[in-house]
């Protein structure tokens, strides 16, 4: 099942942009395309005599566009190969090659000439690897990985990712899965830089960080100040114009550090739950209340699976949601390509990341009987989470660690979300302690949907058998929709699987068009009236079997109509130029009588 982009893919220019817009150089070849591959036992340690065929990196074997089709089983290994020769004007003597990795799901394995050069864990993590002191110049370098993945039959980070996909679990998919590129850099050079905007007083922290010490030269709004590696400087901002998605200002800035040259960017925006005039606690953003209204976005292609088709499919998904009136996207149980949150950051997207799931087999009973019953679980009982291995539980806090830095400096990121519904939940207020330990900025949902420990910023609430009444929270917590809806309407021309999943069943789009409408008369525009400060409609897409998506699967047809979803949300903006007297329109809806109960 093809996108319209997954049809116009040209495999000689495969997802060619830049991979990483907050930390830009000049010098990038993209190695995306044809790769050799083969699959073997996972006893085998060495590349096979012969490779199978071709793959489309960076789309793993399960996607219809890598070219194969075929998906890797935990008893086996998948291998790479590609020859690489050096970027033309490349000067051994100055400089390194890096080899950049998005993200290869889920263990890799890295040989240059026969020689290891690393080995990587964790599927949904960028890495990187020097090749300089193995490359041989001036003739064609073997680059080979050896991917394996235990999927869900280990307490690895998954996601979505299912061995018996259905419902709202998904394909399972291996391998590498987003952009591969080799990098020109000094050997002596900038390594980072963190970012934390100074809202109240009108300045930003930058802390550039070399990888032999020493000073550069960091030029901001036309003004060159000296940087010390590793010494935070702050630097006034007066006058700044403030981020929101109504208006998304970035600013630009460069470092210099001897031969090095980096460009990048930030906002000047502040996030955190304060209480209201009425001394109700809300989400604010920019020291004003700011009603987080969007959508859950799982972010998963028919044609790529957990890959984009292209860099302009993610800004169709984005721009879609923008023009529905939507100003938040929950980025649920993936970490997407740098690109996409720099999409958001430029057009203006409030996300809420969700860290990736893992875990032993989880319970019916965990998982599942609260959405019925509401019961929350002390998520210190390991056995209950399927969280009783060691490895498991210190794989997840690497990788949150490593999730929270990645995605630090973008500016539209404004909630972590360390565990959803139970999904290999454990110690949750920890959790919490460890995010605010890298990230002091931003608002964190401890616990998404139930198992609530009483941390966090938020009260959050999944919402999908029974009427939603907004009721606060006694721990001074902001109180968040943070899912509800998942109405459904199956298109069966547009549909992966002709099983429909959804928690209501609507037969065209005026019927879904009602139902969101009432939905939000109801229950939503009273009960931000009265102190909800978000709510996340389940969902941005249609994915294989769930047929809840504002748009189908193959983001071809549009299942609600969109100027009255445009004007069910023009009610709930507090954005200054978007706010209308719709008082009138609100009694109306919701002198009705109370809302039906949602079919399962």
């Amino acid at each position: 099942m093809l996108t319209k982009w997954g049809q116009a893919l040209d495999k000689t220019n495969v997802l060619p942009e830049y991979p990483r817009p907050q930390f830009r150089r000049s010098n990038c070849e993209i190695l995306n395309g044809e790769w050799d591959y083969a699959i073997t036992a996972l006893t085998q340690l060495v590349p096979p005599e012969r490779f199978e065929g071709s793959i489309l990196v960076p789309f793993s074997p399960e996607s219809e566009l890598s070219g194969v089709g075929r998906t890797l089983k935990p008893n086996e290994c998948l291998w790479y190969r590609k020859q690489l020769e050096a970027p033309l004007g490349f000067d051994a003597n100055t400089e390194d090659l890096i080899l950049h990795f998005g993200a290869v799901d889920q263990f890799a394995e890295v040989r240059l000439n026969g020689v290891t050069l690393m080995h990587h864990a964790g599927g949904f993590l960028p890495f990187s690897v020097v090749l300089s002191d193995t490359f041989v110049n001036g003739i064609p370098n073997e680059l080979v990985v050896r991917v394996r993945d235990e999927s869900d039959t280990a307490s690895w980070s998954r996601g979505k990712q299912s061995s018996k996909p259905g419902g709202i679990w998904y394909t399972p998919q291996s391998g590498i899965w987003q952009t591969v590129w080799l990098e020109r850099a000094p050997k002596r050079r900038i390594e980072t830089v963190v970012i934390t905007p100074q809202f109240d007083q009108s300045a930003v922290d930058l802390t550039v960080w070399t990888n032999c010490g020493g000073a550069g030269v960091l030029n901001l709004l036309g003004n060159e100040t000296v940087f010390v590696s590793g010494t935070p400087l702050r630097l006034s901002m007066e006058g700044f114009t403030p981020w929101t998605p109504e208006d998304p200002k970035l600013y630009e800035f460069t470092m210099t550090f001897e031969r090095d040259f980096v460009e990048s960017y930030f906002a000047m925006r502040k996030c955190a739950v304060e209480r209201d005039e009425a001394g109700v606690p809300r989400l604010f953003l920019n020291n004003e209340p700011y009603f987080h209204n969007g959508v859950l976005d799982q972010g998963y292609w028919p044609d790529g699976l957990l890959t984009p088709p292209s860099d302009e499919a993610m800004v169709y998904d984005i721009e879609l949601m923008k023009s529905l009136g939507f100003n938040t996207l929950r980025k649920h149980i993936k970490i997407e390509p740098l690109r996409w949150y720099y999409h958001c950051d430029r057009l203006g997207m409030l996300v809420w990341q969700d860290m990736v799931n893992g875990g032993g087999k989880y319970k019916t009973g965990t998982i599942t009987l609260p959405l019925i019953f509401g019961n929350a679980h002390k998520d210190s009982d390991y056995a209950y989470f399927a969280r009783e291995e060691v490895r498991g539980r210190e794989a997840y806090y690497r990788e949150l660690h490593e999730t929270v830095s990645l995605l630090y400096n973008s500016p539209s990121i404004v909630m972590w979300v360390p565990f959803n519904e139970g999904w290999g939940q454990f110690d949750a207020n920890k959790a919490v302690d460890a995010i605010r330990s890298i990230d002091a900025t931003r608002t964190i949902d401890h616990a998404s949907g139930w198992h609530d420990q009483k941390g966090g910023d938020v009260k959050s609430l999944h919402v999908y058998y029974k009427a939603y009444r907004y009721k606060g929270d006694s721990y001074g917590r902001a109180e968040v929709l943070s899912e509800f809806g998942g109405y459904s309407h199956h298109i069966p021309e547009h549909s992966f699987s002709q099983k429909e999943f959804g928690y209501k069943r609507l037969p065209s789009k005026e019927a879904l068009t009602q139902a969101f409408e009432k939905l939000y008369a109801r229950e939503v525009i009273p009960a931000k009236a009265k102190g909800l400060s978000a709510a996340i409609y389940t969902q941005l897409s249609d994915v294989e079997q769930e047929t809840n998506g504002f748009v189908t699967y193959d983001r071809a047809v549009v299942k609600m109509d969109e100027e009255r979803v445009r004007a069910v949300n023009a009610q709930l903006s507090d954005a200054k130029q978007a706010v209308a007297d719709t008082a009138q329109t609100v009694s109306e809806v919701t002198s009705e009588p109370a809302a039906e109960q949602p079919e399962a």
